[in-house]
């Protein structure tokens, strides 16, 4: 939990309530929780996913942070544009939860 914490303060992500068992982490208007709670299989297959309107930064981020937590697990792809549609990158966390994060897109009028 505590390890996590530091992962996300290292993208920028803010707390904004800590418990024992619960966090609350906010980027600008994005908000997730973040529970104490780690089941291999659980996290092994969950993905997250956010929309950002600018990924280079975040691409930056994903490398620094994949740099300083590799002891961890913590891994990241280069941006890469996907057979959907979208251009985005992979980040996983020190849990194994895989983070997808693209960058949004106009959509066609």
């Amino acid at each position: 939990f505590e390890l996590s914490l530091r992962f996300y303060a290292s993208l920028g992500f803010v707390v904004g309530y800590k418990g024992s068992d619960i966090a609350v982490l906010r980027l600008g208007s994005t908000a997730f929780l973040l529970q104490n709670f780690y089941v291999p299989a659980h996290a092994d297959n969950f993905v997250m996913h956010l929309m950002v309107d600018d990924l280079a930064p975040w691409v930056e981020l994903g490398a620094r942070a994949a740099s300083e937590f590799a002891a961890h697990g913590v891994r990241a792809s280069g941006a890469e544009l996907r057979p959907w549609g979208l251009r985005d990158m992979t980040l996983t966390d020190p849990s194994g939860v895989l983070w997808r994060i693209a960058e949004s897109t106009p959509r066609p009028t």
